[in-house]
């Protein structure tokens, strides 16, 4: 097939790789323009920017696709399908309608549920025991229209968003390898989604992932897991920077009474640092990362001299 591709962070390449691997070509990439990246402020490309121009493959970034003069660049080159992936920019109907299948969106939640932008740290966050990735045609809607496709995975207690994260872009790779050729001999056919469930994963603000120790244990298991490692939960230290938290779980035991919520409780049992919560329980804090430093286990950074 002739394909468009529509994708922009590192979840989207290994579904760039697999349509090439199956041997479709991909006549073009659109992906979000470069960005000032790193200490050097240096404009760098997206993942699947740098991904398509290593081989060979024309890339657009423009900011907006609301203009006719871009709407038209899209439909000149008379693709069969588009498959969007994490892009990052709304499609105005006419990009919607050009390809003769129209566009494929591979989303990383079971639809109706989560919705938007953010649906791995929020199923996370609100502790789903299941997630999975979707294949959907897409529509005016946000995130609403009729899905061809499913695979599910179990979250653990001890997955974080890298590690779903990871896992989902793998299954959405190899989930749209197997079902495009079904689509296109019009063998699989759509389902409408469920009007009950709908949930919305709005956008990450960074404010909301500093750690507020007077919340239970259980919240903040799961808030430092989802937001590990990007864009990362962090907290206050001793010497009044932040720290990230790349890694929790629940503690075994329970902080006394009279011990405030963020105070630091004896070390864990495989050397981590059990910090109250609110609710008089503990999480074990087991990978941290000083501001302006490398990431560290929780017994490193206490062999620094931090208490």
């Amino acid at each position: 097939m002739r394909i468009l591709f529509m994708g922009s962070p590192a979840f989207s390449v290994p579904v760039l790789e697999a349509l090439l691997a199956a041997g479709h070509e991909v006549a073009a990439v659109w992906s979000q323009p470069p960005r000032p990246s790193g200490r050097g402020q240096k404009l760098t490309p997206t993942p699947v920017h740098a991904a398509a121009q290593a081989r060979g493959i024309p890339v657009f970034t423009p900011k907006s696709l609301k203009s006719v003069e871009e709407q038209a660049q899209f439909a000149s080159f008379g693709a069969d399908v588009a498959v969007v992936v994490a892009y990052g920019l709304i499609l105005p109907q006419p990009v919607l309608d050009a390809p003769r299948l129209g566009c494929l969106n591979i989303h990383a939640s079971l639809l109706p549920r989560w919705r938007g932008a953010a649906p791995i740290q929020r199923a996370i966050l609100a502790g789903d025991a299941i997630t999975g990735v979707q294949i959907m045609q897409m529509e005016a809607g946000l995130d609403t229209g009729p899905v061809y496709a499913t695979a599910r995975t179990p979250i653990s207690p001890e997955d974080t968003g890298t590690s779903v994260h990871d896992r989902l872009s793998a299954l959405g790779a190899a989930l749209i390898a197997e079902t495009l050729p079904r689509i296109a001999d019009g063998t699989l056919e759509p389902e409408p989604q469920s009007g009950e469930g709908v949930t919305y994963a709005a956008k990450i603000d960074r404010a909301e992932t500093r750690v507020d120790w007077s919340r239970p244990a259980g919240e903040l298991d799961r808030h430092i897991r989802a937001f590990a490692v990007t864009p990362g939960a962090w907290s206050m230290g001793p010497d009044g920077r932040r720290l990230k938290l790349l890694g929790a779980r629940l503690a075994p035991h329970t902080a006394p009474p009279d011990v405030t919520a963020g105070s630091v409780l004896s070390g864990g049992p495989s050397g981590g640092l059990t910090v109250a919560c609110g609710d008089g329980h503990a999480v074990e804090i087991l990978r941290l990362q000083r501001e302006g430093a490398k990431a560290q286990s929780a017994p490193e950074y206490q062999r620094g001299g931090q208490p």
